[in-house]
């Protein structure tokens, strides 16, 4: 058995940030040369400090899903994750056994060599007849003064794509470095130039930020009176959300150190904890917000509020996916990060085999059912705020300043919406949904959303019990 882990960073704010995730999960899931592949966030659920748990295998790669080496690849991933490593990740990327797991870390899919690839078919996409006469390329790199290692790996590309001789030149310019992108007509003489954006996904840097920095007007532009003369730009789609990017990840899971063994074993953990959820199933079971009701051979699952109400009247799920979209908002339109928020939006059914209920569950409640029988079994071990505060860097360090009396009033303001009791916060669960107490779910640990609000409160920033959204 092998699982394949995708790290993606997430929002507090907003739902489309784990979207490429997703997406990539779901290609490489088609091709079935992994048993499961799990997502897991910075900002969403589950966490990084849970994703491990929700794991069936002791084999597991873990795929940091960035564009480049920095920050969270070297410092938050592998902290948060608990392997042990701080710094640069070697190229064959690092393995470390927790917990019973074999677990291999390896570098962000962006500095994979064949990146060069994808930048490539970008490129044809927007002009099919680009030629080294008179064709230039910008590789378009964000940049950053924080970590050195991000442009690296712009510069290497269009290095790679220079000596083959395919443009008549190419550029590396770079949104908040120099050389910056707003200098394009002075350093690039072609008369067609090619903008591909070394951006993992479709956001605000490629949908506003780049256009006005260079003065586009949509995919192809016209400059009747640059320096250089006329030039005509083609801008094309971000490379991290390319079809091929399924293979680069794949490149990079058979690459990683110790990946081509045997595999691993069923995690016995992880499999008594659903064995105890679908025994509870097959009877009719409440967890939190969701009714898990037995049907002949398959089960449904709806908002416990729904009770009663004829199948008809609701918009009735199939997939696993379906479930997931539908509940990543609430009835309003908000994101969910938080999944055991008491938000759950109502008006829907799902119909699922039993292979199916196990991977809606985990998009439904991430770790919950893994996490509360850990508990039940005595083996969940609560991590302090203290411990969680002094963990924290960049630009969560200052939540180390927090006072007692700060921690608790944000917790009385976020953690009261929860369904989970604060074992981090010394409250005591009894019963649990496994004993047929639906709201009986245990929080280990501090989560991010309540990381962000300490610092919030700590800056003054917070404002009376209301959340603030300058995360």
């Amino acid at each position: 058995m092998r699982s394949l882990v995708l790290i993606g960073h997430g929002s507090h704010l907003n739902g489309e940030s784990a979207v490429a995730v997703y997406r990539y999960a779901e290609l490489i899931r088609q091709r079935g040369l992994f048993d499961e592949v799990i997502e897991g966030y910075w900002k969403e659920e589950p966490s990084l400090r849970q994703v491990l748990r929700t794991t069936a295998s002791t084999d597991v790669t873990v795929i940091p899903m960035f564009i480049s080496e920095g920050y969270f690849t070297e410092t938050v991933i592998p902290r948060e994750m608990g392997l042990g490593h701080q710094g640069p990740v070697p190229p064959e990327g690092v393995a470390r056994v927790i917990g019973g797991r074999t677990v291999r870390y390896t570098l962000p899919y962006g500095v994979h060599p064949s990146m060069t690839d994808v930048i490539l078919a970008r490129a044809r996409e927007v002009l099919p007849d680009a030629s080294p006469e008179d064709t230039a390329l910008i590789v378009l790199g964000h940049g950053t003064t924080r970590n050195e290692n991000s442009n690296k790996i712009v510069y290497q590309n269009a290095d790679r794509i220079r000596e083959s001789g395919q443009f008549a030149e190419v550029q590396a310019l770079f949104l908040d470095e120099d050389p910056k992108v707003g200098t394009w007509p002075e350093t690039v003489r072609s008369p067609r130039v090619v903008v591909v954006p070394f951006f993992a996904s479709e956001g605000w840097h490629t949908l506003e930020t780049i256009p006005e920095d260079m003065g586009l007007t949509g995919t192809v532009t016209d400059f009747p009176d640059n320096p250089h003369g006329h030039q005509q730009v083609f801008y094309a789609k971000p490379v991290g959300t390319h079809a091929a990017v399924a293979d680069v990840i794949l490149h990079l899971a058979e690459e990683a150190s110790g990946a081509g063994g045997p595999g691993g074993d069923t995690e016995r953990g992880h499999e008594a904890a659903w064995q105890a959820f679908l025994k509870g199933a097959r009877a009719g079971l409440r967890i939190g917000e969701v009714l898990v009701t037995p049907e002949l051979g398959v089960f449904e699952l709806r908002n416990a509020l729904d009770e009663g109400r004829p199948g008809g009247e609701l918009t009735t799920l199939v997939t696993p996916e379906g479930v997931r979209d539908q509940v990543r908002f609430t009835d309003g339109g908000e994101h969910r990060p938080v999944h055991t928020l008491r938000n759950l939006p109502r008006g829907w059914r799902a119909v699922l085999s039993e292979a199916d209920l196990r991977r809606a569950m985990h998009y439904v409640y991430p770790a919950v059912i893994e996490e509360t029988y850990a508990h039940d079994c005595h083996a969940l071990r609560p991590t302090p705020w203290a411990t969680t505060a002094r963990r924290q860097t960049g630009i969560y360090a200052k939540v180390q300043k927090a006072t007692p009396a700060q921690v608790e009033h944000v917790a009385q303001d976020v953690c009261t919406g929860c369904l989970r009791t604060r074992l981090w916060a010394g409250q005591r669960l009894t019963h649990s949904f496994l004993d047929g107490v639906p709201g009986g779910i245990p929080c280990a640990e501090a989560c991010t959303f309540v990381v962000a609000e300490v610092r919030e409160e700590v800056s003054g920033k917070r404002g009376g019990g209301g959340h603030s959204h300058s995360h």
